[in-house]
Formats: C-alpha cells, sequence, structure tokens
C-alpha cells in the first residue's frame, strides 16, 4: 500500500497528461472506426475501453508495488518474453504477411510489444548492478548489447523492422545514460551500420518497396506509397481547424488505410486540423518532458535507467508514427503511444507510465 507521502508525490502533471492522451485516442478511434463499426459486432472502440481499463488496473498495481520487486524478477520476465517470440515464428498467426501475433483462448497478444518492457526491465538491472567506472570496459557493453539483439533479431525475423530498431534506439539510449565513452558508442554505431546491407537483404519485398518509396510515394502512387499520399492529403485537407469531427472525408470515405493503427494521427489532423495536431505533440512533448524530469531526480540507477528506456520508448514511437503520417519517416508500422488501437501496444504504454510513477514516488532525490 501506498503511504501518504507517496501519493502526494506522484507526478500529476505527468499522469494528467497520460489521460488526456489516452482520451483523445479514443474520440479518433471512434471517428476512424466508425464505418467499420457498423457491420462488426464488438467494435474497436468497445475492445479498446477494454484493454485501456485492464492497462489502468496494472499501471495501478504497478504503482502500488516498489519497482525494485520487478527488477528483481527481470531476468526471468525477460526469459519468458523470448521464449514467446520463439513460440511467436513457430507457430504465430499471420496477418498481412507478418506472423507476429499468438492466439489463447480468443485473445490475441502481440509479444513484441510486451517484449520491450522485459528488455527494459532486464537492462536496467544489468548495467545498473555495475558501477559507471565499468562503463569502459567491453564485457558489460556487449553483455548489455546481447541482451537488446536477442529479442530484436526474433522480431526482425517476423519480420518487423519498426519494432525490432525501437530495441536498438532503447539499448542505446540506456548505454549512454550509464556513461559508455563516446569512443565505444561510436563502434557500436560503425558496427551496425556494416550490418545494413545484410538487414536489407533479409527484408521482405513489401519492407523493401515502403522504403524505397520513402522520398518518393509518387514511385508506387497505388501500392507502396498509396498510404503515405492519402495521409497527406487528410493532414493537409484538415487546414487550421480541421473538418469537424466524424467529417472527414479521406476517413469516413475509406480512402486511408489503416487509419484506426498506425496512422490515426492522420484523422486527427483531418478533423481537428494544425490546432488539433499541435496540441496532441503539446501533449506528448510535456509526457516526455517530465517522464526525464522525474529520470533526472534521481540517484538511483535502476530507477534512473528504467525511465530513460520507457520514455525513450514512447518517444521513438510518436516521433516514428508523426513522421510517417507526414511522409517524412519511412513507413515501419509503429503505433501511436495510448492512441492506435491494439490491445498490446496498449497495455504496454500503460504499463509504461505505472513504473515511471513508482520510480517518481520512491525516488530518493538529490
Amino acid at each position: 500500500m501506498l503511504n501518504r507521502r507517496q501519493v502526494h508525490g506522484i507526478d500529476r502533471p505527468f499522469l494528467l497528461t497520460t489521460l488526456i492522451l489516452l482520451g483523445v485516442g479514443l474520440v479518433a478511434l471512434y471517428s476512424a472506426s466508425f464505418q467499420k463499426a457498423q457491420m462488426m459486432a464488438v467494435s474497436f472502440l468497445q475492445r479498446q475501453l477494454f484493454y485501456a481499463g485492464l492497462g489502468c488496473g496494472l499501471s495501478l498495481v504497478l504503482v502500488a508495488i516498489d519497482y525494485h520487486r520487478w527488477l528483481e524478477w527481470a531476468y526471468l520476465l525477460y526469459a519468458v518474453n523470448l521464449v514467446l517470440l520463439v513460440l511467436v515464428l513457430a507457430m504465430g498467426t499471420v496477418r498481412g504477411g507478418a506472423q507476429r501475433w499468438l492466439s489463447f483462448g480468443g485473445m490475441t497478444i502481440q509479444p513484441s510489444e510486451f517484449a520491450k518492457v522485459s528488455t527494459i526491465l532486464a537492462l536496467s538491472r544489468f548495467l545498473g548492478a555495475r558501477p559507471p567506472a565499468t562503463a569502459g570496459r567491453w564485457g558489460p557493453i556487449l553483455g548489455a548489447t546481447l541482451i537488446v539483439l536477442l529479442p530484436a533479431v526474433l522480431i526482425l525475423r517476423q519480420p518487423n523492422l519498426g519494432t525490432a530498431s525501437v530495441f536498438i534506439t532503447i539499448g542505446l539510449s540506456a548505454l549512454v545514460v550509464w556513461g559508455i565513452p563516446l569512443k565505444f558508442l561510436g563502434i557500436l554505431l560503425v558496427a551496425g551500420a556494416t550490418l545494413a546491407p545484410v538487414i536489407w537483404g533479409r527484408l521482405e519485398d513489401y519492407q523493401r518497396s515502403r522504403l524505397m518509396v520513402f522520398m518518393n510515394p509518387n514511385l508506387d502512387p497505388l501500392g507502396a506509397g498509396y498510404t503515405v499520399i492519402q495521409s497527406r492529403i487528410a493532414m493537409g485537407s484538415g487546414q487550421l481547424w480541421g473538418k469537424g469531427w466524424l467529417s472527414g472525408t479521406q476517413n469516413q470515405l475509406n480512402f486511408l488505410p489503416e487509419r484506426h493503427t498506425d496512422f490515426i494521427f492522420s484523422v486527427i489532423g483531418e478533423e481537428w486540423g494544425i490546432l488539433g495536431t499541435t496540441f496532441c505533440l503539446f501533449l506528448f512533448a510535456l509526457l516526455f518532458y517530465r517522464g526525464f524530469l522525474i529520470a533526472s531526480q534521481t540517484r538511483d540507477p535502476f530507477g534512473r535507467l528504467l525511465i530513460v528506456g520507457l520514455v525513450t520508448m514512447l518517444a521513438v514511437h510518436t516521433l516514428v508514427n508523426v513522421g510517417m503520417v507526414l511522409g517524412l519517416m519511412p513507413v515501419v508500422g509503429l503505433p501511436l503511444p495510448f492512441m492506435s488501437y491494439g490491445g498490446s501496444w496498449l497495455m504496454t504504454c500503460l504499463v509504461a507510465v505505472g513504473i515511471i510513477l513508482s520510480v517518481g514516488i520512491r525516488r530518493p532525490v538529490f
């Protein structure tokens, strides 16, 4: 149970911002799935509400329990997630040419989403137990790299390039916070760059097409570039004020694919305009600022590494997703935190919030 000091120590701006983003996402999802809801017994919104409630419940449990307890179980949770990722490759559900889901008793989960949190827990425990004085040794660096690469490689085989790249970013941010010397960081980056041709050769044809049309969607306007073109039209047609809720033509007339998942920000741009998208981006910026502020105010290396990893995960998803919608980033299938439809991803975001708040109320401040 939380004592009164801990309850008062909850970062209210961080919590309130999360709830507002969640609310905005639910409103946008209703509009994005409005046409499909007429033909479904259980709508996307109803499912999202279920997972939102489940995720909020998990978040409350995580706040109430000292985060050090979860760090004690970090390696076991990490190992379980690796097993689930292997099971995905062996017997996972295939959708759209990708094998990323496991079905249990009518419920479908995406282990790659939960693997992000379990990897951050394992990485935080591994690096947090090693003093900064060891940051210049290859042993801990290679150990941390292995923790990140194992799930990343399994996810890349699904194939899921976007999610795999998130793990690399999380690993680099953790190493930087831990104190890795710049020369070691440079060596890792160069080594990663040399693997680019190998990774390119392992990509599916549709993934290569998405990357090739990044600079010019008109290379394949009816194929890989279609979604980006429609997304740009939707964002531009919203202008300053937007067309109004449930009134976006690209959305309601079914011109925009994946509008309830990866491209839900396009729905917000079309219906709420520049003002609406700017407000959402302000909320995300405030969320990341408050998260990093909590990290900067704790001297516990485990807690600091946890927060930086989790906030980096949310920030990378946001930057890449918004970049995809605007045509500034390749379409790699990263959902928008708290807004895109998807039970596994929404619960992952809310679990991250619970862990961050748990660190925040227990941090020994400077």
